[in-house]
């Protein structure tokens, strides 16, 4: 069930900050004005909501990780409930490229903010310093899985640190009539938000890569992944708290990315507000950092078991070759697109992926003595979340559509025809 402790080099607790600094990325910071557009002051209940949905999938998760740990992570799950045929080959293709554009997105958003504090927001040095960010958290990925985790501890908990103080002041303070349920939107609005907000958890699933590198996955996963679910609910909806009890939600959605330094002015007057700036950087750092890592072992294990080429586990020096390529990847798109504009399909792919995840585990739960009845509501919310998610978010974002259709195009080709070709090579 797993490797020798002595070839672990991870603990429960950097586990669970990998997944809380992949969740608690940008997405508190972009995600408010968003949110706050479609569910009013009620956005502190949408992250709850979003967190149950995880909460779910992360049990979902959890039971499968115990049973059946490794570098593929959610992968693995896959191919052990649909075995090694297109299904699993197209949703890995997915998720790769998803990875990517998360990862681009992520990079963007530092590069868009160290860019205000060193260049005017000057575009060129926002992409830069975007291209600069991959390409310093690719090399740290080299290392190895020990410095991935002392960097993403640091990260996150000074993040956390932050983020506490910035509710506890703003709640302090709070106007409760902003708050108030007669002013929040419809059941309909609410639900409509928690498509958004939902993407403020995706990182959860970048746990279940760290099986690998735990002495002892089958126990530590699970509590690593109700761990870090724990966390970044309580920090999403403290500071949602925070902000809808400070600002109306109009002047929310007007200030948008900045919502968070705005709260912060009337107790911490400027410097609550350079302080979001540093958070923001140091979360949007975690989150490359996070995002790159299972590309390593994802990828070296989908190339053992036949479903990514052989390169893919191999490596160029000190670099595996399935880090360079999602690397390569990210600064392509941060380059040559503007990449919040298709961001959002890495929500949708996620989902998918996810939904696919559990529909396979309903082939294994015997096995791994999973409820059946939690996996059904797992799979109605997160399914119905995608549902609505194309109906709100990608049906006003007709790029993202596009793009969307075209990844699972791309993939569903780059899989037959690797696969043809790894026929007629062995034939």
């Amino acid at each position: 069930m797993s490797a020798p402790t002595g070839t672990k080099r991870m603990t429960v607790l950097q586990a669970t900050f990998i997944g809380v600094g992949s969740m608690v990325g940008a997405g508190i910071f972009a995600l408010l004005g968003a949110a706050g557009a479609v569910a009013g002051s009620a956005v502190w209940l949408s992250f709850l909501i979003a967190g149950i949905i995880a909460a779910l999938q992360g049990y979902s998760f959890a039971k499968l990780g115990a049973q059946y740990p490794s570098g593929g992570g959610i992968l693995t799950f896959l191919s052990r409930g649909f075995g090694e045929g297109h299904l699993t080959g197209i949703g890995s293709w997915l998720f790769f490229s998803a990875g990517s554009i998360v990862v681009a997105m992520i990079a963007s958003s530092f590069g868009s903010y160290a860019s205000s504090v060193v260049a005017d927001g000057d575009p060129f040095w926002a992409k830069a310093l975007a291209v600069a960010l991959v390409l310093v958290m690719t090399g740290l990925n080299a290392v190895g899985p020990t410095a991935v985790a002392r960097v993403q501890s640091v990260i996150v908990i000074v993040v956390l640190g932050i983020l506490v103080v910035f509710a506890a002041v703003t709640i302090a303070t709070w106007n409760p009539a902003l708050l108030a349920p007669s002013g929040y939107p419809g059941v309909q609005e609410i639900v409509a938000s928690v498509a958004l907000t939902f993407f403020a958890f995706l990182g959860f699933g970048v746990i279940t890569f760290t099986a690998k590198d735990l002495p002892n996955p089958a126990r530590q996963l699970p509590t690593a992944i109700y761990l870090a679910i724990a966390i970044a609910t309580t920090i999403y909806v403290a500071v949602s708290l925070g902000v809808f009890g400070t600002l109306t939600a109009d002047q929310v959605v007007e200030y948008g990315s900045t919502a968070l330094a705005e709260a912060a002015k009337p107790v911490l007057g400027q410097a609550g507000y350079v302080l979001m700036v540093i958070t923001a950087l140091f979360s949007t750092t975690g989150a490359v950092n996070a995002g790159l890592y299972p590309s390593i072992g994802m990828t070296a294990h989908l190339a053992s078991v036949g479903q990514f080429p052989p390169v893919f586990g191999r490596s160029v020096g000190r670099f595996p070759v399935g880090l360079l390529v999602m690397a390569a990847l990210a600064i392509t798109l941060v380059v040559g697109f503007d990449v919040n504009k298709i961001a959002s399909i890495g929500s949708a792919v996620a989902l998918l992926v996810f939904s696919a995840v559990t529909v396979a585990h309903f082939r294994l739960f015997r096995i791994t003595g999973a409820s059946i009845v939690v996996l059904v509501i797992a799979l109605i919310t997160t399914l119905g979340t995608f549902i609505v998610f194309c109906t709100t978010t990608l049906a006003e974002e007709p790029t993202s559509a596009i793009a969307l259709v075209g990844i699972i195009a791309l993939s569903i080709i780059i899989d037959f025809v690797w696969k043809a070709s790894a026929r007629r090579s062995r034939a």
